[in-house]
C-alpha cells in the first residue's frame, strides 16, 4: 500500500529510532511504499537529521520532517498540527496515499480528517490511553477548567478515533478488553490488533556482547568479582517510582552488602543521588551512566537482575514498557510490580521474573528472599519468551497483516 505515517514524535528522538523506524523499515522491505511526517526538535534534528535521512533513504522511505514549534505548549501544539496537516494533505495528493497510519492521538486528529476528506483508510495506532495518561501523570489537573475541557475533548475524540478507524493497534490485551467493556463498544466487533513494544533481538542478544569489552567496562565501573548488580534501564520520567526502587535496594543491601545499583539512564545523576542520600544509600553503591542505544546491551549484561516499578494507575492498562523485551532478550530476570499492561501474564506465564503486589518492605523482602530462585531461572527460557512476545520481526509481520487486510478491504469496496 501507499502509506502515510504521521508521528508527533520525532524520528531524531530516541523513541522514533527504537519504536518507529525499525517497524517502518521492515514494512518497506515487505513492499509497502512508506512516507513519514514527523515533528523534529531543532537541536536533535541538527545533530541527527542527516543520519536519519540517510537511513530512511537507504530503505526507500520518504521523510518529511516538520520543525517542532518552540512556542509555549498550548500554542506549539496548534502550530505543529497546522504544519503537519498542510504537509499531509499535499502528500496524500502527490503520492496517491491509500492508508494514513497515525501514531497516537495528536496524529489521529489529522488522520481522521484525511479519511473524511480523501476517503483513505485510517489506522489508529493508539499507543495508550493518552488523555488518561495526562491526568494520571499530573500533567493535567481536572480542577483546572481548561485542562478539564481538554481532557473531555480528547476522551470524546478517542471514541471517534476508535469508531471510525479501519483498524486500531493496541499495545496490550488488557487495554483491548477495557475498550470493549465501554458502553459505546459492548457487543461490537471492533477491529483491534495487539502489537506490544517490540525489541530488536539482533541488537539485544548475548551474541552482540563482546566479552573483552564487558571485562573492560566492569573494570571501568569498578565492579568487583563478588558484586551483585541490579540494574534499571531508561529515563525515570513521569511513571517510574524512583523512591520505591531505592527502598527495594536498601532492603537488598541489608541482605547483600555487596549489592550495587546500576542506572543506565540519560537523566541527570543528581536526581538519583539526592534521593539515595536521603535514604542513607552510599554513593559508592550507585553506578549511573548514560549509554547510546548500541551500548545498552553491554551495560545491561553486567546485571544479575533488572528492576522497574511503575505507578499502577488506570492508564497503565495500556502500557507496554519497551525495556521489558530488551531485558528479557538478554536472559536477565525482571523484578517489577503487578498491574501494568500485560506484564503480569507475560512474566507469570514465561517465568521470567517476579512481581510485587505492594510497595513496602514486607513485599520487597519476600522477593529478596527468593533472589536465588531468580538467579537459577534458565536464561534461554527468558530469551525464548522475549522472542515469543517481543520479537521485532513478529511486530512487523502483524503490522503487515493489518496493512494487507486494509488493502483487501479497499479493493472490495
Amino acid at each position: 500500500m501507499n502509506v502515510l505515517y504521521i508521528s508527533y514524535d520525532g524520528m531524531t528522538d530516541s523513541l522514533g529510532q527504537s519504536q518507529v523506524m525499525p517497524y517502518l523499515i521492515g514494512l518497506s522491505k515487505k513492499g509497502h511504499s512508506i512516507s513519514i511526517i514527523s515533528c523534529e526538535k531543532k537541536d536533535r534534528f541538527k545533530k541527527l537529521g542527516d543520519h536519519i535521512k540517510n537511513s530512511l533513504d537507504s530503505n526507500n522511505i520518504s521523510w518529511t520532517p516538520v520543525p517542532y514549534s518552540e512556542l509555549p505548549s498550548i500554542f506549539s501544539k496548534q502550530v505543529n498540527l497546522v504544519r503537519i496537516r498542510y504537509k499531509a494533505k499535499k502528500l496524500c495528493i502527490e503520492k496517491k496515499i491509500e492508508l494514513v497510519h497515525c501514531r497516537s492521538y495528536m496524529a489521529a486528529l489529522i488522520g481522521l480528517k484525511l479519511k473524511m476528506q480523501f476517503g483513505i483508510k485510517f489506522l489508529f495506532d493508539m499507543r495508550g490511553f493518552w488523555a488518561d495518561e495526562r491526568i494520571d501523570g499530573n500533567i493535567w489537573d481536572l480542577k483546572n477548567p481548561i485542562q478539564k475541557r481538554l481532557y473531555h475533548y480528547f476522551k470524546k475524540k478517542e471514541l471517534a478515533f476508535l469508531k471510525h478507524a479501519d483498524y486500531t493497534i493496541s499495545l496490550t490485551e488488557n487495554a483491548k478488553m477495557e475498550i470493549l467493556s465501554w458502553k459505546s463498544f459492548q457487543g461490537s466487533e471492533l477491529p483491534i490488533q495487539i502489537i506490544p513494544c517490540c525489541a530488536d533481538l539482533n541488537l539485544f542478544s548475548q551474541n552482540s556482547i563482546d566479552s573483552s569489552r564487558q571485562a573492560e567496562l566492569r573494570s571501568e565501573l569498578q565492579i568487583k568479582k563478588g558484586d551483585f548488580i541490579i540494574s534499571y534501564l531508561g529515563s525515570i520520567g513521569t511513571w517510574y517510582l524512583l523512591d520505591e526502587m531505592l527502598d527495594f535496594f536498601n532492603c537488598l543491601l541489608t541482605n547483600n552488602p555487596n549489592a550495587k545499583f546500576l542506572f543506565i539512564t540519560p537523566d541527570n545523576e543528581n536526581t538519583i543521588l539526592s534521593k539515595a542520600e536521603s535514604k542513607g544509600i552510599s554513593r559508592e553503591k550507585l553506578i549511573i551512566r548514560s549509554a547510546n542505544r548500541n551500548e545498552v546491551p553491554l551495560y545491561l549484561s553486567l546485571s544479575a537482575v533488572s528492576i522497574y516499578f511503575i505507578k499502577p494507575l488506570y492508564s497503565k492498562k495500556a502500557s507496554s514498557p519497551t525495556k521489558t523485551g530488551e531485558i528479557m532478550a538478554l536472559g536477565i530476570p525482571i523484578i517489577t510490580n503487578a498491574g501494568i499492561g500485560d506484564s503480569d501474564k507475560i512474566i507469570n506465564d514465561s517465568g521470567s521474573g517476579m512481581l510485587i503486589s505492594e510497595f513496602n518492605d514486607i513485599e520487597y523482602n519476600r522477593i529478596i528472599n527468593q533472589i536465588d530462585v531468580l538467579l537459577n531461572i534458565d536464561k534461554q527460557k527468558i530469551m525464548d519468551a522475549s522472542k515469543k512476545y517481543f520479537a521485532l520481526e513478529k511486530g512487523v509481520e502483524l503490522y503487515h497483516h493489518v496493512y494487507m487486510k486494509l488493502s483487501e478491504k479497499k479493493h472490495t469496496n
